[in-house]
């Protein structure tokens, strides 16, 4: 009997990277909402990505098995 794949979850495949060293990586939320206003610090601030913490962590590993 062959192990069968897992499937990767699309939705997070395009919201979440994963680095070499295997932290999940997430985007700032507000980032294209009312951009205008913003002073070009905070739209700056958006661009960066930050690593994912916590049980979301947990959650965002399991729809990404691959990932690791």
């Amino acid at each position: 009997m062959t192990k069968q794949k897992l499937k990767t979850h699309k939705g997070a495949k395009r919201r979440f990277k994963v680095t070499a060293t295997g932290l999940i990586m997430r985007t700032k939320g507000p980032k294209s909402h009312n951009r205008r206003k913003k002073a070009p610090r905070v739209k700056r601030a958006f661009d960066r990505m930050i690593p994912l913490e916590g049980p979301d962590k947990k959650h965002v590993e399991r729809l990404l098995p691959y990932g690791r």
